[in-house]
């Protein structure tokens, strides 16, 4: 059981995700070097928060249950905005990156597109937090022990893939919306990006209430997704001929920039 557990949790978790890397970006390889950049830039935002929490933690009074508790949400709420600190720095680099492409190429056309590369960098910033989200729930689902067997939810390990999986999609969508705001300097587009980002992070908050923060998380992927699709050019009419494949040139179906 615990075998099935496993590797059921890590399908829900990353199964989207995956298929979403084989379809539209391995095939790239500048694409999947700008995916590996973008975990990249995610991982140094969680090193550098995590080493002001254990600084924080060292220095306060471990005896004080309401203190340490101050300071996970403190932890939480610093890391969010290291991240998306560091997706504004992504964005600025590969800006500046998309315009060095442009004078080498030989082309008129930059070889991929600012919604491409937000897109790109949203689901490279969601693997890798993903990855740091789940993999030790991972680990434990295979024992030794039973969870729920002191009366806790046995529903923890698929909540927690169930919730991996709506941050790694919403980090996508995030990633969308950012570069989007930035493009047309839509300030209040980018906060609605980091408060949206820091009410699911704050969300967690209330588990085992799973029901409690799964619920208004999801509804928070429908409309960050439904706000991507429409940054990314996307509408009724091209939907429909996606979904019923008469659409080649569909969103990333082409190579050529939009």
């Amino acid at each position: 059981m615990t075998t099935l557990v496993f590797f059921g949790c890590t399908f829900i978790a990353f199964g989207p995700a995956i298929a979403l890397f084989l379809f539209t970006i391995a095939r790239d390889p500048l694409r999947v070097i700008f995916l590996i950049a973008g975990a990249f830039f995610w991982l140094v935002s969680l090193l550098l928060s995590s080493l002001v929490w254990f600084i924080a933690v060292q220095i306060s009074n471990k005896d004080s249950a309401s203190q340490q508790k101050g300071l996970l949400i403190f932890g939480v709420v610093l890391s969010v905005l290291l991240q998306e600190t560091f997706r504004f720095g992504y964005y600025k680099l590969l800006k500046k990156a998309n315009e060095g492409l442009l004078a080498l190429s030989q082309e008129d056309t930059m070889p991929i597109s600012m919604r491409q590369l937000a897109y790109v960098s949203g689901l490279g910033f969601g693997f890798m937090s993903g990855a740091f989200s789940v993999v030790n729930i991972l680990a434990d689902s295979l024992g030794p022990g039973i969870v729920g067997i002191h009366g806790d939810s046995q529903h923890y390990f698929i909540s927690s893939a169930f919730m991996t999986l709506a941050i790694i999609l919403l980090h996508m969508f995030w990633g969308v919306v950012f570069f989007e705001a930035c493009e047309k300097q839509r300030w209040l587009s980018l906060a609605v990006v980091v408060t949206s980002h820091l009410l699911v992070s704050c969300l967690t908050f209330l588990n085992p209430q799973y029901e409690g923060s799964l619920i208004p998380a999801y509804l928070i992927v429908f409309l960050m997704g439904t706000w991507a699709f429409s940054s990314a050019g996307g509408s009724l009419r091209n939907l429909k001929l996606c979904l019923t494949c008469k659409d080649k040139d569909f969103l990333l179906a082409n190579h050529r920039p939009r």
